[in-house]
């Protein structure tokens, strides 16, 4: 892997992280919203594999659609179980 294939994950990472920690609320800095992106792009990547979605656009857009779809659902899953686990105290 290449320095400049890490430095376009951490670019789109960079967006996506971003974009959800804005539409969800909350942020985390520029590490979190990248490592956020990122981890967002995995799921995004995984849910519309399995659910058999295509995107609207395509190349560069589409990438970070997808992460940035992922990185909403991580962002309100993370608030769901920090909802859960102060509720139990």
């Amino acid at each position: 892997m290449s320095i400049e294939t890490i430095l376009i994950w951490m670019a789109i990472g960079l967006v996506a992280g971003w974009l959800a920690s804005m539409v969800v609320g909350g942020g985390y800095g520029v590490i979190g919203d990248i490592v956020l992106g990122i981890v967002g792009a995995f799921l995004g990547g995984l849910m519309f594999r399995t659910l058999h979605l295509g995107t609207p656009f395509r190349g560069v857009a589409s990438t970070i659609f997808v992460a940035f779809v992922g990185a909403v659902v991580l962002l309100l899953l993370m608030r769901l179980i920090r909802r859960t686990s102060t509720r139990g105290r």
